[in-house]
């Protein structure tokens, strides 16, 4: 009986060594067909928490293999453990929370335009630095939803950015037109979220 155990085990292992290297051939050849080096626009978008949580995830990837990071938060004017975090890389990391809150809370457009326009030149700087390799525009699409910036104008400096710039959008109802541009696109899903049952916002959790 130990014996018959012995050799199905043998068997199955066997089975499953032929069938992972199989696995692996497949892999290998679909990792090598792919050669095209470039900057990517990335967009962080949905009704589901993490899109800035996310990003800011692959900012400190960035940090990991040596790059420099800018960071500009539209729309934000919150401090947030992300931003403590960060900037412990000193100047690595180029913080500017540009934003003084969510339009609900400044309660006058004509401040979160001028804001936003503020952003948008910030953030237009730190695309132009040579030094930086991923640039993090967190909320840039809340203000696209609203028309604080000009749609077109920000798809095509995005577009036209140095080819080595990696760029990571994010926000909710990120706009068709930006959607198109991008080389990928990430959907945040609303499943469940404590706050329906009377959680509180918590530091260290969502800011």
């Amino acid at each position: 009986m130990q014996d018959n155990m012995s050799e199905n085990d043998t068997d199955e292992a066997e089975r499953h060594r032929a069938k992972m290297a199989k696995r692996k051939a497949v892999q290998d050849a679909e990792v090598a067909s792919k050669t095209i080096a470039k900057g990517l626009l990335m967009i962080n978008t949905g009704p589901g928490k993490g899109k800035s949580t996310a990003a800011f995830g692959l900012a400190l990837r960035s940090l990991g293999h040596g790059w420099r990071v800018g960071v500009v938060q539209f729309i934000k004017g919150r401090a947030t453990g992300e931003q403590a975090a960060l900037e412990s890389f000193g100047d690595r990391v180029v913080w500017h929370t540009a934003g003084e809150g969510f339009t609900w809370e400044t309660q006058d457009k004509a401040r979160d335009i001028a804001a936003c326009q503020r952003a948008w030149g910030i953030a237009l700087g730190l695309m132009d630095d040579p030094t930086i390799g991923l640039v993090v525009l967190d909320e840039l699409n809340i203000a696209l939803r609203y028309d604080y910036l000009p749609l077109d104008e920000v798809v095509a400096k995005l577009t036209s950015r140095r080819n080595d710039l990696h760029v990571i959008v994010t926000g909710r109802n990120a706009k068709p037109a930006l959607i198109e541009a991008a080389d990928l696109v990430t959907e945040m899903g609303a499943v469940k979220h404590h706050f329906s049952a009377g959680v509180k916002t918590q530091a260290g959790i969502e800011f």
